[in-house]
């Protein structure tokens, strides 16, 4: 079975409605997987710990670059943070090791508004990392 990004796409706005955690979203995301070879790992470091100075949430939107609609906008507590960069990492395998520690990083300095900006020719995509 191939997974698909749209399939993909279902999960995350799934947990975008509240419908189902994000540890839910994540276990599915896992369940997918398993169903496709498996892709080199790289190991993520650990998140910081929770700051009532710093950002509380961590937001991730994607946009189709052809139409500039949002396909994906979830927005996800710091609190949750290891379960949301995990989310991540599935959900958009070009954000490598460097730019999961780019993000940590922002957080561990208390900065909040865009951290990362990355656009995807391939899938024709748009990828938003921000902190709020």
């Amino acid at each position: 079975m191939v997974v698909t990004s749209e399939e993909r796409l279902k999960i995350l706005y799934l947990v975008q409605q509240g419908k189902i955690t994000p540890q839910e979203g994540i276990r599915l995301l896992e369940a997918l997987d398993k169903s496709r070879p498996p892709q080199p790992s790289f190991p993520l470091p650990a998140a910081p710990p929770f700051s009532s100075s710093g950002p509380r949430w961590l937001r991730v939107r994607i946009t189709d670059t052809a139409t500039g609609k949002t396909r994906v906008n979830v927005r996800l507590p710091v609190t949750v943070l290891n379960a949301g960069v995990k989310m991540g990492a599935r959900f958009s395998p070009e954000l490598g090791r460097e730019q999961m520690s780019e993000i940590l990083n922002a957080i561990r300095a208390g900065e909040v508004g865009q951290v990362l900006d990355v656009y995807n020719d391939e899938d024709g995509e748009h990828v938003e990392v921000l902190l709020e």
